[in-house]
């Protein structure tokens, strides 16, 4: 168990990936290279923002509908108050790109040295609704 200083700061995404629980296929979340942060501050606050690194590029200067879908469906970011107990943290979402996400997110993670793996975190993929279990590692920046 990590304590709550070593969490403080913020962690660049390495990879994430998801398990789907129907099947235990394994896939990559967000692309195999995955642009992300997550930040947790001494306030109890935190913030995440995960984008597929091959997100569509506008044609035009302002996205279409379609590109606005794409675009969407393509990063996650939220923000939320963050609680510790034990092995876990718990970000209690109240702002997010998913308004069905603004739940309280159990994460059990592991932190050693400058890694941080969050893992066994059971969610629902917010593009497919399907139930899966999530498995993220971050390095200290």
């Amino acid at each position: 168990m990590a304590t709550a200083e070593a969490l403080l700061g913020t962690w660049k995404m390495i990879s994430w990936t998801r398990e789907l629980v129907a099947t235990g296929a394994v896939t990559d979340a967000m692309g195999s290279d995955p642009v992300g942060y997550i930040s947790y501050q001494p306030d109890g606050r935190m913030m995440a923002l995960v984008l597929d690194r091959n997100r569509v590029k506008p044609v035009g200067s302002a996205p279409s509908p379609e590109e606005k879908i794409d675009l969407f469906d393509s990063m996650l970011a939220y923000a939320a108050a963050y609680t510790l107990e034990d092995d876990k943290v718990t970000h209690h979402v109240d702002a997010a790109w998913n308004p069905t996400w603004q739940i309280d997110l159990i994460r059990p993670y592991t932190l050693v040295g400058d890694r941080l793996v969050i893992s066994g975190a059971p969610g629902h993929d917010p593009a497919t609704g399907e139930a899966v279990i999530y498995r993220m590692e971050f390095r200290k920046v």
